[in-house]
């Protein structure tokens, strides 16, 4: 009776799993497709604690198996009120890296057990053994590549590499396969030491794996890494038979998968060159093409222009996260919108620091979402817009990308906002983005730059419309 209680706990956690994947898909549902996912990933935890039982044996040590799961909710719920939305990305990181870390931790576990086993005289299995390896190998890749990813995010970790870094990454790759390979034909699984080099090696293969990819690849980067910590949590569930972690495993390893697919497509580039072409980083540089000067517009006239504008298109990139300014944003735009200005967002695929980061950020600040275009549609809509306003956007604007072939963003598809009639630029200084590439947007005839904090220009700036 129990058993069959605990397979409807199972069946109703992937069940839930996938409905709130689904209303993932969109804003006005994500919160509540979150909570659903939540709640029956509660019930399959609450279900295995009490009802689970092996060899007539039950789970116990409810000691500390409950103090593990308060401290771990209320470490889990403080970071994420604390956590400011310009942080989200190195949170996103961070959680996924300790995801990671639980698959190969299992991995470890059962590997110790399938050993004390094989000495006892049971028979090995290599299936067992080759899952064993699989979810150690990928889950700590994932949990120290996704620890450089976060602090990379967070600037406390430079991007490094050297030459022949690439060949050093797939020798011990290599290496990794070939004792893997060597333990699950010989069945030697007395050789532990030979496990924990191959743990070992995992974990300097992640932080290799990282550190050379620059900035500007970051996105891929981390739903990359998100799909390998699903991949390695449905080896567990394949381990202990479990629906659930395979269910949700699967879900989460192919909408990493998936996403990584459409964040190289957003960007014209294949993976593999994401992964060796290291673009991004503080090397690189422009091409060398002489961009001429720039010239400034003041907070006054940026308001007038606005005003009396038909169509504005407002850019959101990280210098909008930074300042915190998606609510006085959404205020200048309910303002315009007032004055007869019809006002929309132009989306980059790729803006920010993840995928989804402009969209989360201005959901926060109960933008309308028909209000948020994506690339194609923005682009489709900027030879008939009149002011575009960019708040901290770079790369994603740069005409370079579609000019300049001496440009490491060359064939990246881009916002076309060169094609409106007037361009403003929000940004604190001439400094290139995050990709260290020098936009050549800002040298163009119809640009002009706002130099300031955004939060601090966009107040002004609906000080000064509500006056006009």
């Amino acid at each position: 009776m129990e058993l069959n209680i605990l397979i409807i706990c199972y069946l109703i956690g992937s069940v839930t799993f996938i409905i709130g994947l689904k209303m993932l898909s969109h804003p006005e549902s994500a919160r509540k497709g979150n909570l659903i996912a939540a709640a029956g990933m509660a019930v399959s935890i609450l279900g295995t604690i009490f009802l689970y039982e092996e060899e007539g044996l039950k789970l116990g040590n409810y000691t500390w198996i409950f103090s593990a799961l308060i401290i771990g909710t209320i470490l889990g719920t403080m970071a994420a009120k604390r956590v400011k939305m310009t942080a989200m990305p190195e949170m996103v990181s961070l959680f996924n890296g300790m995801g990671g870390a639980c698959a190969a931790l299992i991995s470890i576990v059962e590997f110790d057990h399938l050993s004390h086993q094989i000495q006892a005289g049971a028979t090995a299995d290599r299936g067992i053994l080759l899952i064993i390896f699989a979810g150690l190998i990928i889950g700590t890749v994932s949990f120290s590549g996704s620890m450089v990813a976060w602090g990379k995010l967070n600037g406390k970790i430079k991007d490094f590499s050297f030459n022949g870094q690439h060949i050093v990454n797939l020798i011990i790759f290599g290496v990794i396969i070939a004792l893997s390979a060597y333990l699950i034909i010989s069945l030697d699984t007395a050789a532990s030491t030979l496990f924990y080099v191959i743990f070992a090696l995992s974990i300097v293969y992640g932080l290799f794996f990282v550190f050379p990819i620059g900035g500007a690849d970051m996105p891929v980067v981390i739903s990359l890494l998100n799909s390998f910590t699903g991949v390695a949590a449905a080896f567990g569930g394949f381990l202990y038979d479990n629906p659930v972690m395979l269910t949700g495993g699967i879900l989460v390893g192919s909408a990493g998968t998936i996403l990584t697919i459409l964040m190289c497509k957003a960007m014209n580039r294949p993976l593999s060159n994401v992964l060796i072409g290291s673009f991004g980083g503080s090397s690189a540089g422009s091409s060398g093409k002489e961009q001429g000067a720039y010239k400034e517009i003041s907070i006054s006239d940026s308001a007038v222009v606005m005003s009396y504008a038909k169509r504005v298109m407002i850019v959101p990139g990280y210098g909008l996260a930074v300042a915190q300014a998606q609510h006085v944003c959404h205020e200048l735009e309910k303002l315009l919108s007032d004055k007869g200005v019809e006002v929309n967002y132009a989306i980059h695929p790729v803006a920010g620091r993840m995928p989804g980061h402009m969209n989360v950020l201005l959901a926060e600040a109960d933008v309308d979402y028909a209000r948020l275009l994506e690339m194609e549609q923005a682009n489709e809509e900027f030879p008939m817009t009149d002011v575009v306003l960019i708040l901290g956007a770079n790369d994603v604007v740069n005409p370079a990308a579609k000019t300049d072939p001496g440009s490491p963003i060359y064939g990246m598809p881009v916002l076309d906002v060169e094609l409106a009639k007037l361009v403003i630029i929000n940004k604190r200084s001439m400094n290139p983005g995050y990709a260290g590439i020098e936009n050549e947007l800002f040298f163009q005839p119809k640009s002009s730059m706002l130099f300031g904090d955004a939060k601090s220009v966009l107040q002004q700036l609906v000080t000064e419309i509500k006056t006009l």
